[in-house]
């Protein structure tokens, strides 16, 4: 019965130290601090995403890839960002086309200078 409580009393005691060593007990911390679960360098909100931006995006890990959730959020914005860039450029694009059939009004030089003169 002695070796009972002798062995019960050792486990509390190991049990204890092993809790104190993982949570610190006041001195510095044996686990090292846990890696964010979010994106550290999300794409900024105030203004359209630059190539800078994406050059410095990093996708938190998970236990078998990537965060799913992560990932689509981020691909979501920049295809929206695309898409509204793509409708801007052909907004533009066709803003032009009826300026381009317009033949020019002038083809000399644009201060009235004739240079087939002042070659004689």
């Amino acid at each position: 019965m002695i070796v009972f409580w002798f062995l019960l009393i050792a486990l509390v005691v190991v049990v204890a130290a092993v809790t104190l060593a993982v949570i610190g007990a006041g001195a510095e911390a044996v686990l090292p601090e846990a890696e964010p679960d979010r994106v550290a360098d999300a794409l900024p909100e105030s203004r359209p995403v630059v190539q800078a931006d994406i050059d410095g995006l990093r996708l938190p890990l998970a236990p078998r890839g990537y965060r799913m959730a992560e990932v689509d959020d981020v691909l979501d914005r920049l295809a929206a960002e695309l898409a509204e860039r793509d409708a801007r450029i052909a907004e533009l694009t066709a803003a032009a086309a009826p300026q381009a059939g317009r033949p020019a009004a002038a083809t000399g030089p644009a201060d009235g200078i004739d240079l087939a003169k002042d070659e004689r």
